[in-house]
């Protein structure tokens, strides 16, 4: 019914499970290369589109009288846009 599973017991350094990483630690002394111009205005571009997009359902949402929705629409808006502005300044 409910025996010990194989595979458990103590757990010890030699069978302990890793963790990948997607990439390099902050501390592994890689550098970070800021990203091509022509690859961060197109960023921006589509978060500009999907920020008027966001803009659309706020607008239509408060006129539609669906206040909660045309806030989150709002935020959504904002955030888009200032993601979309880290994009061209960090790089």
């Amino acid at each position: 019914m409910g025996g010990p599973v194989p595979g458990d017991g103590p757990v010890t350094p030699t069978n302990t499970p890793t963790i990948p990483t997607a990439g390099p630690e902050p501390g592994d002394g890689a550098e970070r290369t800021p990203r091509p111009w022509i690859e961060r205005i197109g960023m921006a571009g589509i978060a500009l589109v999907l920020a008027a997009l966001f803009g659309a359902v706020a607008a239509a949402a408060w006129s539609g009288g669906e206040l909660f929705l045309a806030v989150m629409g709002g935020i959504g808006c904002l955030m888009t846009l200032w993601v979309g502005a880290l994009t061209i300044v960090r790089g």
